[in-house]
């Protein structure tokens, strides 16, 4: 997806090994950073590289954590197009993001489990030493109704941009390990994951830094 709009022009492209050193330049006790792209193109390897890099004083959220449950979906004919925009609790993420930029004790997070396909409420625990706070998601910087809302609670936003080919290949890598059938595979891919990834560049804002793998 590298045909980015022209939006996209005032993103600071950085390399990777020089993000660790944008983000400590973030004043105060806590920073939210978000950390965008399309599906397959390596939010969560970056968030785990990042927080590495950071050491304790960095922690992750997922927005995957944020999942509507598979009954609330199905109840509105969602389950098909699950992982779209619709299919996610915005206001639940929002009153989170909150809750963790000005709180100073540890705090609970939910997680997405994909072996269960489910959420798990409190899955996870932010500490109350996190002064960096990297939150990744596909549609954190999305301008729709609801997610529009988020963007203030952001310190800092770096953006993962990776060509279409490629994430397709990482995509139907991903949907193999969880033993999907081709046909099952092909219309997760393209019916599903790549339209995703589009509507976040269509409809999302300009990140303040921009990742090109």
């Amino acid at each position: 997806m590298g045909d980015h709009g022209a939006f996209m022009d005032s993103e600071l492209q950085v390399p990777r090994a020089d993000l660790a050193a944008h983000i400590r330049q973030l004043e105060g006790p806590r920073n939210l950073i978000a950390l965008v792209g399309a599906p397959g193109s390596g939010k969560s390897y970056l968030a785990r590289q990042l927080a590495q890099a950071l050491g304790d004083e960095a922690a992750i959220v997922p927005m995957d954590g944020f999942h509507q449950d598979n009954a609330w979906l199905d109840a509105r004919g969602l389950r098909a197009v699950k992982g779209a925009p619709q299919t996610f609790d915005v206001a639940a993420l929002h009153a989170c993001l909150e809750r963790l930029r000005d709180a100073r004790e540890p705090c609970t997070v939910p997680i997405f489990d994909r072996d269960i396909d489910a959420v798990v409420p409190d899955g996870d625990t932010v500490p109350a030493r996190a002064r960096y706070i990297l939150i990744e998601g596909n549609y954190l910087l999305l301008t729709q109704p609801g997610w529009r809302d988020l963007y203030p609670l952001f310190d800092l936003s770096v953006r993962i941009e990776v060509p279409e080919a490629e994430l397709r290949a990482r995509l139907i890598r991903r949907w193999q390990q969880q033993g999907f059938a081709p046909d099952i595979i092909s219309k997760k891919v393209e019916q599903n994951d790549l339209p995703n990834g589009r509507v976040m560049l269509r409809e999302g804002r300009a990140a303040d830094l921009v990742v090109r793998d």
